[in-house]
């Protein structure tokens, strides 16, 4: 089985957030995703300060320059911040202090670094002043994807109709408690006809038996699965880093803050991933297609 991930912050150790990352060090993580069967990813740069998201960017930019296996995995990268609603539970793992709201200018600046390899933009719509952003980047043939956002109805449906197709790990980056019926799932599922939605299918993000009901509301042709690694996936327990953040993976190989208010990232793999759907009663032709074909196909591939 082939594999595609849209959202990879890193891999066997290697923590594409860092700011030392060397071009060895992308070379190990994407040489163990291709022996895992994942053909290619989008390397994700998360919220930091624009200079230091710049300087990320840059690192994996360079790295897919001097070296043939970084360059033939790391298809693109998918910027996730900083755009985003810094109110607890949405913001996530993201440092609140750093997101901010969407401003064309920066997201040309990160564009710039990128080096036309941004394929995926997460941002808040509710966060982007008149959409102004989302249209720039629909425009230059990113996928704009809301994720780690609280946007009304009416805010989501403008957002897609100014660009936005995609929607970033849906049932996670929001509250564990929220609204009965007015909350953020509900709302993406009421227009998933109109949107890629991606989903961490590692069983513990969402649990098995909410994946299957949120698939088949949204239809399977809609969705996909991404992993949202980390560098702790593929190396079981211990300290880890995203980033300036610590993580702690204990023996159920769940990544947390150190006082485990909640997750920062994953430590699945694609193969696990397939596992889980498998025994959700997936078979082969749909785990390929949540797993390979639509992640290719959301990017244009």
């Amino acid at each position: 089985m082939r594999y595609f991930d849209l959202q990879v912050n890193g891999y066997a150790g290697v923590d594409f957030n860092s700011n030392t990352l060397t071009t060895e060090e992308a070379k190990q993580a994407c040489s163990a995703l291709e022996e895992d069967g994942t053909e290619g990813i989008l390397a994700t740069v998360i919220t930091d300060s624009v200079e230091a998201m710049k300087a990320k960017i840059r690192r994996i930019v360079r790295a897919r320059e001097e070296d043939g296996t970084v360059r033939r995995v790391v298809v693109g990268i998918h910027i996730e911040g900083p755009f985003l609603n810094p109110a607890d539970g949405f913001i996530g793992a993201h440092p609140r202090d750093q997101a901010q709201s969407a401003s064309v200018n920066v997201m040309k600046d990160l564009m710039e670094a990128a080096d036309g390899l941004a394929k995926v933009v997460t941002l808040a719509p509710e966060c982007d002043m008149g959409l102004a952003t989302t249209r720039y980047l629909a425009e230059q043939g990113v996928v704009v994807s809301a994720g780690h956002c609280d946007p009304s109805m009416d805010q989501l449906q403008a957002a897609i109709d100014a660009g936005l197709t995609m929607f970033t790990h849906l049932g996670n980056g929001c509250p564990q408690d929220l609204p009965r019926h007015q909350n953020i799932v509900e709302r993406v599922l009421s227009l998933s006809e109109s949107l890629w939605v991606c989903f961490i299918g590692d069983g513990i993000h969402v649990p098995g038996f909410a994946l299957r009901n949120y698939l088949r509301a949204a239809t399977l042709e809609r969705c996909l699965m991404v992993t949202d690694a980390i560098s702790a996936a593929r190396c079981g327990p211990g300290g880890y880093t995203l980033g300036a953040r610590e993580i702690k993976v204990g023996a159920d190989e769940v990544a947390q803050s150190p006082d485990g208010a909640h997750f920062v990232g994953s430590t699945a793999t694609m193969p696990k991933v397939d596992r889980v759907l498998r025994e959700l009663g997936f078979n082969e032709d749909e785990v390929a297609g949540l797993c390979y074909e639509r992640p290719r196909r959301a990017i244009g591939l």
